[in-house]
This record gives C-alpha cells, structure tokens and sequence, in this order.
C-alpha cells in the first residue's frame, strides 16, 4: 500500500458499537495509493456483505478489535468511542470521528481525551476541528465535504419518525420545517413527495412561525442552537401545541432548540409527554446505511484516509483558535 521506506502511520478501523449505527465508513474499493498502513476489525465490512478477504486484497491487516486498539497509533471510529472500549485505548493515541467534543462527547474528552493525551479529530461537517488537552484548532478537512450525509439525516429521519408515528401526510396535516440547512433541505425533500401543505422557516422569518406554531401538526427541526441562544420552541410556548401535535427534533439538538426534549434510539424512537410527541433519534443517517455508507467512503478516503494521518498530530504546531 505505501512504500516501507519511511514511517508509516498505522490507522486502524474498528465498529462503531454507538446505538442503531449501521454505515460502513470505508469500502474496499476506495483504498487506494493510502498513505497510511490499515488495521481493519473483523467483521468490519459485513452489514454491507463485505468480507474481510476484500479488505486484504486491499492491502490491510484484519484483526480482533482488542488488537486494533492496541497496534494502531490512530483510531478511527465513526461514532463516538462507548464506554466498554475505555479500557482500550491507548495513551496519546490519535482518535478520528464524529465525537462531539462539545456536546454528546464531552464526558468522552473529560474522562478519556484529557487524562491519556489523545489528539481528537471531530469531522464535524460545518467546523472540522483537533482538540488535545485544552487546545483546539482547525483540521485541514474542508468544511462541507460530509454535506450529503447531513442530507440523508433529514430525510431518512422524517420518513423514519412519521412511519413510526403511523403517518403518510397529506394535505390535511399542516406541516413546519425550521432551518435552511442540509438536515432541513433533506427533510423537505422527503416530505414534500407526500404534500405540499409544509413550510420552511428560516432564522429570519422565525418570529412568524413563533406566532402560528399552534396551528401546526407536524414540526420538523432542522436547527442547532448555541449554548447561550433563546431555544426555538421554549417550554412555555410548548403549551400553546395542539394536543398530539409531533415534534421531529431531526437535528437532534436534545434540549436546547425545542427546551426540554431528550434523545431517543432507533429502537425506541418516540416518547410522549404532556400530549405531545417528540422523536430525538441523534443517529438517523444510519438508517439509510447503504446510501450513505458510500458516500462516506468516498469523501473520508479522499479528505481523511488518504494523506498520512500524523498531520494531524502536529497540533502544537498550529494556531489555536481557543480552549475547550
């Protein structure tokens, strides 16, 4: 794969374990020209049909995923590392994933992160960032690149919560998306095959939704809100909702953008409480799997994979833009 006459990076791939996670983040026939040699965990490929034997003609080591703990210098690992790997990880490795240092991650760099020394690549799609100890910077990942799974974050995750709902809307559901983004665009896109009685409400024009969202069966969220903005759907406008009214938090901004509202899983998506249902699935992309699956290999080969990954360890060698 890479010629051994210089220090090869060895990056190893594991499973994510995170709840209902089913994308396969590199595929076969994407490794190509890598700079960096590849550990793969067995089984890895295998929601796809994909054998670990395509993996090895690829060039990559396939083993337990103990030993890819123990034998890579870098981890990748698309979902946020869960507890019972904890014991795994190894001082000052480099860590590469959706690990949300800020939010659902946060335990994940107090207890691990900063106590071992890891470097933490977040592929946050609109802020790829590297976090080490206190310091934070950007990653030289351009922003946007994971647009598409964003996308199908919207989309699969409204068709999702509505037929769990036990719904097709149609014209006589009055229906609200917040948000202009990939999440809310996609959302839009699945909907609007249904009906054209929805709206799509943007920062600017969020008052007016604000004054009518008792007349409204459905609203989508497509927003993330700051730590110290005004939540959207505050706990004492909640009680201007119609009775049954459902909430599709699709950004899955658990408690901040809709105050009050709590994650929920794939397997138990949907709660209801004080007449209204909320679905807070933080995972939705999952659901179109092999969609998506695909298009993660493609950008994150190319964007990620393919340079030699110890860039990334040069952080103290960068301009840091501030302290987690």
């Amino acid at each position: 794969m890479v010629s051994q006459e210089r220090f090869i990076m060895i990056l190893g791939f594991i499973k994510s374990n995170f709840p209902g996670e089913r994308r396969v983040p590199l595929l076969p026939e994407d490794i190509k020209d890598f700079d960096n040699d590849l550990l793969i965990e067995e089984g890895f490929g295998s929601l796809l049909d994909i054998e670990d034997a395509d993996y090895e003609r690829m060039g990559c080591r396939i083993l337990p995923r103990e030993e890819v703990f123990k034998q890579a210098k870098a981890i990748f690992s698309l979902k946020l590392i869960q507890p019972i790997d904890y014991p795994f990880i190894q001082n000052s490795q480099l860590i590469i994933g959706w690990t949300h240092p800020y939010g659902s991650g946060k335990s994940f760099m107090d207890n691990q992160a900063k106590p071992k020394g890891l470097v933490v690549v977040d592929l946050d799609n609109n802020s790829p960032e590297i976090f080490y100890k206190n310091e934070v910077c950007k990653a030289d990942i351009p922003q946007g690149v994971l647009y598409r799974n964003s996308f199908y974050a919207g989309a699969a995750g409204a068709m999702d919560a509505l037929l769990k709902y036990g719904l097709i809307p149609d014209e006589n559901k009055k229906i609200a998306i917040l948000g202009s983004g990939n999440v809310a665009q996609g959302a839009f896109y699945a909907i609007s095959k249904f009906t054209s009685n929805v709206r799509m409400f943007y920062r600017r024009t969020m008052p007016t939704f604000k004054d009518t969202l008792d007349s409204y069966d459905i609203i989508i969220n497509g927003i993330e809100i700051g730590p110290k903005d005004e939540p959207i759907i505050s706990l004492e406008a909640k009680k201007r909702l119609k009775n049954g009214t459902f909430i599709i938090d699709i950004a899955a901004d658990a408690g901040n953008a809709i105050q009050g509202d709590h994650f929920t899983e794939l397997s138990d998506s949907i709660y209801k409480e004080d007449g209204i249902y909320y679905y807070v699935v933080p995972n939705t992309p999952s659901i179109a799997y092999r969609n998506v699956s695909r298009i993660l290999s493609q950008q994150l080969s190319h964007y990620v994979f393919k340079k030699d990954v110890t860039r990334f360890t040069e952080i103290r060698n960068q301009n840091t833009k501030g302290i987690l």
